[in-house]
């Protein structure tokens, strides 16, 4: 009789899957959070007074906390002393808490009251950050983005300790197993808290004809509430994992300060640290200006009151068109019948071509937007399975810095070339999209499941911590950036819909050349120095 008995709950791919599924899902409601008002800059400067510099600002302090009060080095800490199960609790409620006081810094409840005055009449100078040039708020600052920006600075701190809990909880799970299958899932999933951000947004903030911008933060917050319940579910399951295994959450070897000087002393360490930085700069803070910067370049007329195209109605239908897509795609990744696979992704071209057709009909730059991830998610699964079986990690780093500065440069130069042809904008606006959301797919694929091949597993939360952090330091500099280049390079202009995005799309090709020059770097010392990143996981 063979023994076919599943010792833990790891040696099951049921279980480990569904591991993977709750930290997936809460780090899909965390991404929509992130770039809940990305989509309705426009509106944020009309109901609110948010000019480009004040949007950015706001944005960019989603990290503050994390880069100069290193928040995102202890948070890396306490999850190499407490574990997994108790830092993804923690950073859902943290999360939470950031959530809720944004929410209210957006609400109709927060002009006129005792705080806006204190807002409006403090934190306009803050001693040494001031002078550093890196203060979270200014002088002048609307109250509710100062107010927006100290709820975001808390989220962030959350989101960020979620973000390396969750890579460190799939190599808990995965480690051996189908680790860059799993990362780049994982992440694939989650991004399409971007498409569902940048088409529900917008569809709450204009909810019954009255704008609104507090009910899209609110639709937010109860994403939040489910996220915190995913890591609680998560909580119960790993502890089952632990007795199961004897493992404990508490290392026996305890951190030690002295290893992060090992960490950092890693010429492997930074190439993948700074390839990382330069990557996500290009990427996340573009997400914030993206759908201002299609409202600008491209040539939308809105469909009358009484169309087809008009009901609100129609953006649920394309939701769950993008759903099929991206479902679809994502499972035909997994049939090992032909028929079947190809079925599959037949049926997710076909409701991809149909989404498209939608997006256009409704004249809209937020559901055109949408489209970030949906190739992404089709294909991350394909390139994580590579990863694992064949290797070339580093040259995806290479591949995926290319396509960013193509992409970047077809928005800067050829986009407003088409304003005017309303289909040939579009056109281009839909492949460019869709193949910058499938070069981001290399990041997860490839870079993630790298990191444990460089450092030493009882460290491996800190070094994901460092990784994270470095990140966030382009995390906070860009956005702000970009809204200050935005107002310097558009004098006078007072219409949302009218700015020139050319120099701030060139600054973030030119993060996509100093990736590729470090990736080629990269591929040189791997190998000289034999790290591996080139090899596969599984072997």
């Amino acid at each position: 009789m063979t023994q076919a008995i599943q010792k833990t709950l790891r040696d099951s791919a049921g279980m480990r899957w569904t591991a993977l599924l709750l930290l997936a899902l809460a780090m899909f409601c965390s991404y929509i959070f992130m770039d809940i008002l990305s989509p309705i800059k426009d509106l944020m400067q009309e109901t609110r007074g948010w000019d480009s510099t004040a949007f950015g600002t706001m944005q960019g302090s989603e990290v503050f906390l994390n880069v100069f009060v290193f928040f995102l080095i202890f948070a890396g800490i306490i999850l190499d002393k407490m574990g997994v199960r108790f830092t993804a609790v923690l950073s859902g409620a943290v999360m939470l808490v950031g959530a809720v006081i944004k929410w209210y810094a957006v609400a109709e409840s927060f002009a006129g009251s005792g705080l806006e005055t204190w807002f409006t009449n403090n934190l306009n100078y803050i001693p040494l950050f001031d002078e550093l040039g890196v203060s979270p708020f200014y002088e002048g600052m609307p109250a509710s983005a100062k107010f927006a920006a100290v709820g975001f600075m808390i989220f962030g701190c959350g989101c960020e300790m979620a973000g390396i809990t969750v890579s460190r909880g799939i190599v808990k799970w995965f480690k051996g197993r189908e680790m860059a299958l799993a990362m780049g899932s994982e992440m694939a999933l989650a991004r399409l808290g971007v498409a569902t951000c940048m088409i529900f947004s917008p569809f709450f903030a204009k909810l019954g004809g009255q704008i609104s911008v507090t009910r899209s933060v609110a639709f937010g917050v109860v994403l939040m509430c489910i996220a915190l319940i995913m890591f609680v579910v998560y909580f119960f399951m790993d502890k089952k994992l632990d007795s199961q295994t004897g493992e404990a959450e508490e290392k026996d070897d305890p951190f030690k300060v002295s290893d992060i000087g090992k960490i950092l002393s890693d010429s492997g360490f930074w190439l993948v640290a700074l390839l990382c930085v330069l990557y996500y700069s290009a990427i996340f803070p573009f997400q914030k200006y993206a759908v201002n910067m299609l409202q600008c370049n491209l040539t939308l007329t809105e469909p009358a009151a009484d169309s087809f195209w008009a009901n609100p109605q129609v953006t649920i239908v394309q939701y769950v068109i993008m759903l099929v897509v991206a479902a679809a795609g994502f499972a035909s990744n997994f049939m090992k019948d032909k028929t079947k696979k190809y079925s599959l992704l037949g049926l997710s071209f076909v409701a991809l071509v149909t989404y498209c057709y939608m997006g256009y009909m409704r004249q809209s730059a937020e559901s055109i937007f949408a489209v970030f991830p949906l190739l992404a998610v089709l294909i991350t699964p394909i390139l994580g399975s590579y990863v694992d079986h064949k290797g070339k990690a580093a040259s995806m780093l290479v591949l995926g810095s290319l396509l960013l500065i193509a992409c970047h440069l077809t928005f800067a130069f050829v986009l407003p070339m088409f304003k005017g042809n309303t289909v040939g904008g579009i056109i281009i606006a839909y492949v460019t999209i869709l193949v910058l959301g499938s070069s981001f797919s290399l990041v997860p694929a490839s870079l993630w499941p790298s990191v444990p091949k460089l450092v030493d597993a009882k460290v491996i939360g800190s070094a994901y911590a460092l990784i994270f952090w470095i990140q966030n330091i382009g995390l906070w500099l860009f956005p702000l950036l970009i809204g200050k280049v935005l107002d310097k390079t558009n004098p006078g202009v007072s219409d949302p819909t009218q700015f020139d995005y050319t120099w701030p799309l060139v600054m973030l090709a030119c993060l996509g050349v100093a990736a590729l020059i470090l990736g080629l770097v990269l591929k040189v010392v791997d190998r000289k120095r034999g790290l591996g990143l080139e090899e596969p996981n599984i072997k």
